[in-house]
């Protein structure tokens, strides 16, 4: 069953509920009709940034009891992995597009006119309207999973281009898992992760370049029983060579790791 709001759609599972939430929070390609018109046409047609189909890659996890929320709205309304206050996460001179961006990650302007740009108050107005129930409901989530079972797992996912220049120069590797430096999970879900990620030929790297964004850094609380890791994967491994269409036989070997790897983490929720 697909439940609805404005801000996100909740898939509920088709068996027995496990203590695992799933989020795709850049998966969004809508715009709001009071917005539609500000933005270039040409960009939006086709938001770039967008983490393109990871909805079809991980259309397992409600079969595995998993409940699943996804973004309805593109990140260029709204980026609902970046803090409330806009506070960038790295330091390290990579480009970081803003909480409501204004250029894509290749700097491409992103509105007509620079007088269509959010200001503070429209800001306000996307995080009541669009961030924040996301967020609240993410928090109702874990909170009533944790109250049934006395933990909780939280996955955000993620996709990126093979290259983006303006964060690093090389290439990404396959697969990265962030949880923070180990600070959103305890380490039996970072373990049994980095295991079974790693048991194919994949290239694996383990907080490097990404730590988890901000969804990660905020639900996780593994003294509170609430374990969040993020993983970030390369488009190519599921999408054409040129990262525009999915490709089912080709992304068959990661979901299958992707559902080997829920198995395993489902089964250390039941110690």
């Amino acid at each position: 069953m697909i439940y609805s709001n404005q801000a996100f759609e909740l898939i509920q599972p088709k068996v027995k509920k496990v203590p695992f939430i799933l989020s795709i929070p850049h998966c969004g390609v809508s715009f709001p009709t009071e917005l539609k018109n500000d933005f270039v046409p040409h960009l939006i047609n086709a938001p770039d940034d967008t983490d393109w189909f990871l909805e079809h890659l991980y259309d397992f996890a409600q079969e595995m009891g998993i409940t699943v929320i996804k973004a309805v709205y593109s990140r260029w309304v709204i980026d609902l992995n970046r803090s409330p206050e806009n506070q960038s996460l790295y330091k390290d001179g990579r480009m970081i597009t803003s909480l409501c961006p204004t250029t894509t990650f290749f700097g491409e302007k992103l509105y007509k006119i620079e007088a269509l740009q959010p200001n503070k108050e429209e800001v306000e107005r996307r995080l009541e309207k669009y961030y924040w129930p996301y967020h609240d409901k993410i928090d109702e989530l874990l909170e009533s999973r944790k109250a049934d079972f006395g933990k909780v797992l939280f996955w955000d996912a993620h996709s990126i281009r093979r290259n983006v220049d303006t964060i690093q120069k090389e290439d990404f590797p396959d697969l990265i898992l962030g949880n923070d430096d180990l600070k959103t999970s305890n380490s039996t879900f970072i373990e049994e992760a980095i295991k079974t990620l790693g048991s194919d030929s994949f290239d694996l790297k383990h907080n490097k370049p990404f730590k988890g964004g901000f969804i990660t850094r905020s639900k996780g609380n593994p003294q509170a029983n609430i374990h969040a890791l993020q993983l970030e994967m390369c488009k190519d491994l599921y999408m054409s060579n040129n990262e525009t269409i999915y490709d089912p036989k080709k992304a068959k070997r990661i979901k299958n790791l992707l559902k080997s790897t829920f198995e395993n983490l489902i089964s250390h929720l039941n110690d």
